[in-house]
């Protein structure tokens, strides 16, 4: 058995592969590439090959040490056969990422769903440890959590438990990539908040994200998390409206899950909370103002430790 395992992280918007110490979680190297306009099977199974294949260059590591591959996938995925199910945020569908890489690369490879395993990331090496009862929740192109009761990740009957991005938040209300309405993630995501604030710049708004997208050759048009922090610190009133909208929401759904559940702490990542402090901030305070007093009394609310290695770290795991 290796030392090493490759864990990737398959999201709505990047690709990150990194080569992982597994008694120590430590990335030893590491590649990323951008997949939003490179939707479609055939192009991002490309770019996880080129992801991967650089991360192992300038991990510098011998092959021979390295004796698996972990992948975490947004979207639906069946674990047993190691197929992606459904990502309508990758527009792939019955994925089979297990077999695909498996031939490519000539080793064995685990298929999970990228919240699940960057719940397990920060379970083993992150602010997870020390909780037995614990939610990770990644805000980012969607908005997906991992749940740890006793100690052990929760799948569900079906594997999909912790779809916190589908709860309904709006019964009728903005249509959701999942086909229904009303969702959390169509209200509270990196994704909700870009098409909030395209919507008001075609309604005639005036806000310096024009500005800051024409600075940035490789937007594409896409707003960014870390656009949006530039707009933030400058102050610009439509970012800072739409930014609250989405606190707004968030922490809507994190409350009623923590007086459903109860749970000691709840662990957020992914890119708008990494990126933004502001974000992060009002979430915790609205949160812990509309959960039950009980439930709150002695949540812990932090930031994952791992930041964007959290699927990473987790996915060699598997």
């Amino acid at each position: 058995m290796g030392k090493y395992s490759i864990g990737i992280d398959l999201g709505g918007t990047k690709i990150i592969a990194g080569v992982v110490n597994k008694e120590t979680g430590e990335v030893v190297g590491h590649a990323k590439k951008h997949t939003k306009k490179e939707k479609g099977s055939d192009i991002v199974i490309q770019r996880v090959f080129e992801t991967v294949e650089k991360a192992i260059c300038i991990a510098g590591i011998p092959i021979n040490q390295i004796d698996s591959i972990g992948i975490g996938a947004a979207g639906q995925v069946d674990r047993e056969n190691g197929v992606l199910i459904a990502s309508p945020n990758l527009n792939c569908f019955d994925l089979e990422l297990k077999r695909i890489l498996e031939e490519h690369f000539n080793m064995p490879v685990k298929v999970g769903n990228d919240v699940e395993v960057a719940t397990l990331g920060e379970m083993k090496f992150g602010n997870g440890v020390g909780y037995n009862n614990f939610l990770c929740v990644f805000v980012g192109t969607g908005i997906g959590s991992g749940i740890v009761i006793n100690g052990q990740l929760m799948r569900g009957a079906n594997g999909t438990a912790g779809e916190i991005g589908h709860m309904t938040v709006d019964g009728g209300g903005r249509p959701c990539e999942c086909g229904a309405y009303g969702c959390l993630e169509a209200y509270a995501s990196r994704t909700a908040i870009e098409k909030r604030i395209k919507a008001e710049l075609r309604r005639g708004e005036s806000s310096l994200i024009t500005s800051i997208l024409k600075e940035d050759d490789y937007a594409n048009g896409t707003i960014r998390s870390s656009h949006m922090k530039k707009a933030l610190e400058q102050g610009d009133e439509l970012v800072i409206s739409c930014i609250n909208e989405a606190s707004d929401y968030l922490s809507s759904g994190l409350s009623s899950v923590i007086n459903f559940l109860n749970p000691e702490a709840i662990v957020l990542g992914g890119g708008l909370v990494d990126s933004i402090d502001y974000f992060y901030d009002i979430i915790v305070k609205k949160t812990k103002k509309k959960a039950l007093p009980t439930a709150v009394s002695s949540l812990k609310i932090t930031k994952a430790k791992l930041g964007d290695f959290s699927g990473v770290v987790g996915a060699a795991l598997l």
